[in-house]
């Protein structure tokens, strides 16, 4: 979900270049320490990485990931169903744009991102573990694999290890990088060395295990689909006209409303946050500015996927203060994700939240 190079690093192509500290926070290597801020300037002016990167090496086959593959393509031509002029209620759509936030925002951005991999804050472990739910339901793989994953993006971002760095190619970073089967990855090792710290819970582990986190994915499927057909029924005005009406109920429309809630609400939903998500990997990597110069890859501050993402596309302030709570560093850089985890500490579900200005040191895992 590989050098990064702007014109001038080009230019030292032969020099060793500042590397930014990593913060795989959650490691029991972890050490924070605090410190000031990372030097800042305004780079305004957004600059596309001029060195192409291979594939990592252990993706160098070019062998399909099927299983990801077809689901990927399927998940989309299922969405597809929402131009179906029947299947299309308002109910649907404010039940798609209210999951965008409980599902991307509270599970993706805030559990599977700050919390997980960055522990950015802590909460109670109701609270971590229902956001890490919220998150399973994006089907975007179970939380320890999502998360060692994209510890390894931090350790060595925009290096050719990296396993979704767009400067290989902007389709590889989005999308690619998924359906392309990857020894490292693709293995339970890397969750043993990345992320360790869960799945050394049983409630992580289990998640991993015999495709649980997809079971769950399904399952929420199920209980939107049932959820909707019952209040269908509740609210359903049968007329004389229509054969589908007995008992009182119009079962038809019923199952029209049902449908409409599954495939806004389930389809479209789980498509568009597939896209917030893969976005910060591929156009916060290749179009913005940068505020922070020697983050040592080529992270940007992107407008656009900010303002989809909920503050996910300030991701050069991130990738210069990766352990920090806020994305959003200056007053304009709206973060919906960080507002959310101070309003938790407001109300004593989050603590030690880390503000900007944090930084983390690691010994390498």
């Amino acid at each position: 979900m590989a050098v990064a190079v702007a014109a001038a690093a080009v230019a030292g192509a032969g020099k060793p270049r500042p590397r930014a500290p990593r913060a795989l926070l959650g490691l029991p290597e972890v050490h924070i320490q605090t410190r000031g801020s990372t030097h800042s300037s305004s780079g305004s002016v957004p600059v596309r990485a001029s060195v192409r990167l291979e594939r990592p090496d252990a993706a160098s086959g070019l062998r399909p990931r099927w299983p990801y593959a077809i689901s990927i393509v399927a998940v989309h031509l299922l969405a597809l169903l929402a131009c179906w002029p029947t299947l299309f209620t308002w109910s649907g759509l404010v039940v798609c744009v209210a999951g965008l936030y409980v599902f991307g925002t509270l599970g993706i951005n805030l559990g599977f991102h700050r919390l997980l991999t960055h522990r950015s804050f802590a909460c109670p472990r109701w609270v971590e573990r229902a956001v890490a739910i919220l998150g399973v339901c994006c089907l975007q793989e179970g939380p320890a694999r999502w998360v060692a994953i994209h510890r390894k993006h931090h350790q060595h971002s925009d290096e050719q290890p990296d396993p979704h760095s767009p400067l290989v190619a902007f389709i590889w970073g989005h999308v690619g990088w998924l359906m392309i089967e990857n020894r490292e990855t693709d293995s339970f090792h890397i969750l043993h060395r990345y992320s360790k710290d869960l799945v050394s819970q049983p409630f992580y582990l289990r998640l991993e295990r015999r495709l649980n986190w997809l079971w769950i994915y399904l399952l929420h499927a199920i209980a939107f689909g049932l959820v909707a057909f019952v209040i269908g029924v509740a609210i359903s005005h049968p007329t004389t006209s229509r054969g589908s009406a007995w008992l009182g109920v119009d079962w038809l429309e019923a199952a029209r409303f049902a449908a409409s809630v599954v495939v806004w609400g389930v389809l479209v939903r789980t498509v568009l946050v597939w896209h917030i998500t893969w976005s910060v990997n591929s156009l916060s990597h290749l179009f913005g500015y940068r505020t922070h110069l020697n983050t040592g890859e080529n992270s940007r501050n992107n407008w656009f996927v900010a303002l989809i993402s909920n503050g996910e596309g300030w991701h050069n302030n991130h990738h210069a203060d990766q352990c920090s709570a806020a994305h959003g560093h200056r007053w304009f850089e709206l973060d919906v994700t960080y507002w959310t985890i101070l309003l938790l500490e407001r109300v004593g579900l989050a603590r030690t939240v880390k503000r900007p200005g944090r930084t983390a040191t690691i010994q390498n895992p």
